[in-house]
């Protein structure tokens, strides 16, 4: 039998959670939240040390090929990340509260009644999460410039291997009855319908979000290189159908690669820019995340100022580095950012987790797609005298 992916155990965790919270009796309930409640203590413990064994490595490899394009390269990607995340939070601000004012009314209306767990189990962090991110930071720095650190690289190299199979073998799994749990308790105590009505008109908002990041992601590169930025995008179509359908950075790389050749990208440009910007370039993840954390925010009466927004986007904009050779990386990367900062809850965080992955195939087209257009900005800054184009594109011109 074919295995179920992730995205489909959601759904039917989802559609279990508000099918059976009606009329499951509240003991069977509390199984469920108990559970909840010792994983999202696992997941706080575990979090700070995913940082360290993401981005420690990932720091290090960045740092191995030091120079001016690679320097350029990452600061256009961090900034076109942030840039995502500032549309996102603008949107949200002036569109949100229009959308989700009957939600919010609903919300203050009933109250909501919490369902306690049989019991919990406290299990404190080694580390905070911003001391995991510095000594994240000073650890991957120190690889990639030190001259004999090789024992140091191996032994951050195993740590991430860890943690990749904590994460598959650990975390993921149980993704689909954390939710069943979070939905079961929403629908027992009446807030799963105003939630799903909500976010359905929060992702139209996002769908139309990444449309527009590929429009002026085309639209700067075409005016810098002085091509038509609807045949640029045009050409980088494969790129975006192949993302849409196996929802990997990493499996996209050699049709992102090929696109922008085709788009009149040098070879050796091309080769250096999409493979690192398939790591380090998340425009799409980064506007999801930061418009449902909005949402939720604005949903739970959590503060959302600017100054904490920005914060936020920065700082995950730098964690997300290492997301994409990870299942639901992205999203997990989040989770720190997302409780140690917005203040989310681990149900809100579990409620980001299922919007993230049920849109996440639109994020990693939005992101590799993007990569072209790094990559054609690149070529104008360091290959500016050989623009490669074809005869086709001569004559579109």
């Amino acid at each position: 039998m074919r295995k179920i992916g992730l995205l489909p155990k959601i759904a039917i965790a989802i559609l279990l959670g508000i099918l059976l919270g009606k009329w499951l009796p509240l003991p069977c309930v509390r199984v469920f939240v108990t559970f909840n409640a010792l994983f999202g203590q696992f997941l706080s413990f575990i979090i700070p040390l995913v940082i360290i064994g993401l981005v420690t490595p990932a720091i290090g490899d960045i740092g191995k090929g030091a120079g001016k394009m690679l320097i350029a390269t990452v600061a256009i990607a961090y900034f076109d990340t942030l840039l995502a995340g500032m549309l996102a939070y603008g949107t949200g601000i002036l569109a949100f509260p229009s959308l989700i004012t009957s939600a919010m009314k609903s919300r203050a209306a009933s109250g909501g009644c919490e369902i306690a767990p049989f019991f919990s189990i406290n299990i404190p962090a080694m580390c905070d999460v911003m001391s995991a991110l510095v000594f994240a930071f000073l650890v991957g720095l120190g690889i990639a410039y030190a001259k004999k650190a090789e024992t140091l690289r191996n032994a951050a190299s195993e740590f991430k291997d860890l943690m990749e199979k904590a994460i598959a073998k650990a975390i993921i799994p149980f993704l689909p009855i954390y939710i069943f749990g979070i939905f079961l308790m929403m629908t027992s105590n009446g807030s799963a319908f105003r939630m799903l009505y909500t976010f359905a008109k929060v992702i139209a908002v996002i769908f139309a979000l990444h449309i527009v990041i590929l429009i002026y992601e085309f639209a700067i590169a075409g005016v810098l290189a002085r091509r038509n930025p609807v045949k640029l995008l045009w050409t980088m179509l494969p790129a975006y159908m192949t993302a849409l359908g196996t929802s990997s950075s990493a499996a996209t790389i050699p049709v992102t690669l090929a696109q922008a050749k085709k788009n009149g990208v040098p070879d050796e440009i091309a080769g250096f820019t999409v493979p690192l910007c398939a790591t380090i370039h998340l425009s799409g993840s980064m506007m999801k995340i930061t418009a449902c954390a909005l949402a939720i925010c604005m949903l739970e009466g959590i503060p959302y100022g600017s100054v904490t927004f920005m914060k936020f986007i920065a700082l995950l904009g730098v964690m997300m580095v290492a997301a994409p050779g990870v299942p639901g990386g992205a999203i997990m990367a989040a989770l720190a950012p997302l409780g140690a900062i917005l203040g989310l809850s681990s149900e809100n965080q579990a409620l980001m987790i299922a919007l993230y992955i049920a849109m996440d195939s639109f994020g990693t087209a939005c992101n590799v797609t993007g990569d072209g257009a790094i990559a054609i900005v690149v070529q104008r800054l360091f290959a500016p005298a050989k623009p490669q184009l074809s005869t086709s594109q001569h004559e579109g011109l």
